[in-house]
């Protein structure tokens, strides 16, 4: 749980559990999109993406669930889901993070699926290996691997773009190629991403790629 410190208080930590298991209680009630879903019902997304600071600074606000696309440090990606009451926190690391394990109650997306209340989240790390050496740093025949059988999700979290999306003209900021045949094959409702620090969406076949930098909501519908 470290990062709360910051608020003084183990109470803070105890609201946040509370929260969380409040919202696990009620949940959401399923989702418009896919199949199975049970009705049309809004969720709230607070994602936060590349913050080169030590403290959250983005205010307060109402939020579902935190989403972190990657370079956020633990204590920051737990004080903003502080700050908007998110009862739920999914992330994955971006090419500055640390190479230790994301500490509770942050779960970790990497190349996993999550249900919560019938939406499906999933994620990918990492990006684009522009060095030698360094933490989640990836050629593109690793990252088509590693996609290869993925299963469908409504919300792909991801810290690189798509290749050809959102792309910077260096040999840095540049995307996944297999994020693209993902998207044509799975076809997510939403895929979510950090690393290219831009502030746009995008529509790519009947994906929306949202990027984001800094932090931004977004509301599922």
């Amino acid at each position: 749980m470290a990062g709360y410190s910051a608020f003084g208080t183990s109470g803070g930590i105890q609201r946040f559990l509370c929260l969380a298991t409040e919202f696990n209680t009620v949940g959401i009630g399923g989702w418009a999109g896919g199949t199975g879903r049970r009705g049309p019902v809004f969720v709230k997304l607070l994602v936060i993406a590349d913050i080169n600071d030590v403290r959250w600074r983005g205010g307060t606000g109402e939020a579902d669930i935190l989403i972190s696309c990657g370079d956020v440090t633990d204590a920051i990606i737990l004080e903003a889901a502080w700050a908007f009451g998110c009862s739920k926190i999914f992330a994955v690391k971006g090419n500055h993070d640390s190479a230790k394990c994301f500490p509770e109650p942050i779960m970790d997306l990497h190349l996993d699926v999550v249900d919560h209340g019938g939406v499906r989240f999933g994620g990918l790390q990492g990006c684009w290996r522009y060095k030698p050496k360094g933490h989640f740093l990836y050629d593109q025949k690793d990252v088509e691997q590693m996609l290869d059988g993925f299963p469908a999700v409504d919300v792909f979290v991801s810290h690189n773009s798509p290749k050809g999306v959102h792309d910077r003209e260096d040999e840095v900021h540049v995307g996944f190629e297999a994020l693209g045949d993902y998207v044509a094959r799975a076809k997510p409702r939403l895929l979510i991403h950090g690393h290219q620090h831009v502030d746009r969406e995008t529509k790519l076949i009947e994906t929306t790629v949202i990027g984001v930098s800094g932090s931004k909501t977004v509301t599922i519908h």
